[in-house]
C-alpha cells in the first residue's frame, strides 16, 4: 500500500514539531527547511565555512530519528552542545557532523540523505534554497513607530523591539533546491507551519522557483497556526493577523485546511471567515503540551492532522 506523500515546510521548533507528529503517521514525508539562520553555531559555521547553516537542518532530521534505542542515542547525539570556553562551545554536535560530511561529499543534499541514513530518520530533509539567504524586515520600532526602519538578519528580527510588517529575502531571487521543489509538485499534502512566523514560514514562501511549486502543485495544503504570539517578532499580532500576513507574502496562495487550537478560536467565528476567505476549512483540536502551553504536542497534533491527511497511526 502506497503512504501519503507530505512535505512540510518551515523551520526551527516549529518545523521539529511538525515533523514529530507527522513521523507518527503512515506518511512518505520530506522536511523542507529554511535556511536563513544566522546566529548561534549555525552562524558561525555559515560564517567560517560558507555552508548553508545546518541548525534548522539538524533539528528536523532529530525529529525524524526513530523511537527506538538507535533512534533516541543519534536524536542525543545531534543535539548535544559542547560547553566550556574554546572555539567549540556551544556547537552542536549535529551541526559538525553535518558540516563535516559537506565538507566531505561537495554535496548539500547527499551529505543530508546520508546523515539520515545513519539516523534511521524516517523521512527525508531538504534546505529549500541551494545558498544560505539573510531576512530583511520592514519593522515599526517601538523607538520609532511613525516610521519603516528595516532590520536585517534571522535573529535580529526575531528580537525585534517592534511590529514587523512585512519580511524579503536576500539575495531576493534565490535558486530553490531542486529537490525541494520536486517534493512539492510530487506530494499529496503540503504542511506550512507552525514556527516563527516571519523568519521560518514567511522566507519559504519567498523563493519564487518553490513558491511556484506551492501554487502550482495538486497537492492540498495545511497550514498549521502557532499557539500564542511570539514576543517581539508576532507581539499583537492575532491568529486572523497570521493568515493576513501569510496572504500578503503570496496572495495567489490557496489553502485547504488551517489547523489551530481550541485557545485561538473565537465564538464570532472571525478565525474560521479568514480561513474561508484563503479557501480553507478550519480543523480545531487540543494541540498544546499539557507542560508547555506554547509547544505543539507531537501525538496531538498527530491526530488533528489524521483526521484529513487520512493515513493510519502506528
Amino acid at each position: 500500500m502506497s503512504h501519503t506523500k507530505v512535505v512540510a515546510l518551515g523551520g526551527g521548533h516549529g518545523l521539529a514539531a511538525s515533523l514529530s507528529a507527522l513521523r507518527l503517521l503512515e506518511t512518505e514525508l520530506t522536511g523542507i527547511v529554511t535556511v536563513a539562520d544566522n546566529g548561534g553555531s549555525s552562524g558561525r559555521l555559515r560564517t567560517e565555512l560558507g555552508v548553508l547553516p545546518p541548525g534548522d537542518l539538524r533539528m528536523a532530521l532529530s525529529a525524524l530519528c526513530g523511537d527506538d534505542e538507535w533512534g533516541r542515542r543519534w536524536a542525543d547525539v545531534l543535539q548535544h552542545r559542547f560547553s566550556g570556553g574554546g572555539p567549540l562551545h556551544d556547537h552542536a554536535v549535529g551541526n559538525l557532523l553535518i558540516a563535516g560530511i559537506w565538507d566531505i561529499l561537495g554535496d548539500t543534499v547527499g551529505g543530508l540523505d546520508l546523515v539520515g541514513r545513519l539516523l534511521g530518520a524516517r523521512g527525508r530533509v531538504l534546505p529549500m534554497s541551494a545558498v544560505p539567504l539573510d531576512i530583511e524586515a520592514e519593522v515599526h520600532l517601538d523607538a520609532e513607530p511613525d516610521r519603516l526602519s528595516v532590520v536585517r538578519g534571522q535573529v535580529q528580527v526575531a528580537e525585534v523591539q517592534g511590529q514587523v510588517v512585512s519580511v524579503r529575502l536576500d539575495p531576493h531571487d534565490p535558486p530553490a533546491c531542486p529537490e525541494a521543489v520536486q517534493a512539492v509538485r510530487e506530494a499529496d499534502w503540503v504542511v506550512v507551519g507552525p514556527g516563527s512566523w516571519f523568519t521560518s514560514v514567511m522566507p519559504t514562501l519567498l523563493v519564487p522557483d518553490l513558491r511556484d511549486a506551492l501554487v502550482q502543485t495538486t497537492a492540498r495544503r495545511a497550514l498549521v497556526l502557532n499557539l500564542q504570539e511570539q514576543p517581539g517578532e508576532t507581539e499583537g499580532l492575532s491568529p486572523t493577523d497570521h493568515l493576513e500576513v501569510l496572504s500578503a507574502h503570496a496572495p495567489d496562495l490557496w489553502l485547504d485546511t488551517v489547523v489551530a487550537d481550541r485557545s485561538l478560536v473565537d465564538d464570532a467565528g472571525v478565525l474560521r471567515s479568514a480561513a474561508r476567505a484563503l479557501g480553507a476549512d478550519l480543523v480545531v483540536g487540543d494541540l498544546a503540551r499539557e507542560s508547555a502551553a506554547d509547544q505543539h504536542d507531537p501525538p496531538r497534533l498527530a491526530q488533528a492532522l489524521s483526521g484529513f491527511l487520512r493515513p493510519g497511526i502506528e
